[in-house]
């Protein structure tokens, strides 16, 4: 587990909070965070779902501009999503605040998303779709 994403549990709900102010970006730790989640809760016994949601004021705010230009390190985002679908238990992704690109294509690998009222979302539909292989979230994005 990475601190860029916090493990607990309410009752038996799996939660997975990302934790990488100011916007949560989807750097390498969020990634390896999320996935790394997802397959401890899919594992246990005593997890029905799993909540993904963001912490402080967004969830995940799109791709961390940190990383560009650099050697990929961390999990693949293809494989983090892969991995969500592929949960043998319920995986809802909770959004709010302002989900940008790659956050929203991590919440489209979810099997369940629940957006807040004021959340403001944006991307582009046809790069993800171009973009994300993982059948339930292609499915989600053709236009």
């Amino acid at each position: 587990m990475t601190d860029a994403v916090l493990r607990s549990t309410q009752g038996r709900i799996g939660i997975l909070t990302v934790n990488n102010p100011p916007v949560n970006a989807l750097a390498a730790g969020v990634r390896d965070g999320i996935k790394e989640g997802v397959e401890a809760f899919g594992q246990d016994p005593n997890i029905d779902a799993i909540v993904l949601i963001g912490g402080g004021r967004t969830f995940i705010a799109g791709a961390d501009i940190r990383e560009f230009g650099k050697p990929p390190t961390g999990a693949n985002l293809n494989d983090v999503i892969a991995t969500m679908e592929n949960c043998p238990k319920i995986v809802v992704a909770a959004l709010h605040g302002t989900p940008l690109g790659g956050g929203l294509e991590t919440a489209l690998g979810a099997h369940y998303r629940v957006v807040a009222a004021d959340a403001r979302a944006s991307a582009c539909l046809r790069s993800i779709s171009a973009s994300c292989p993982a059948p339930a979230a292609r499915s989600a994005c053709r236009a």
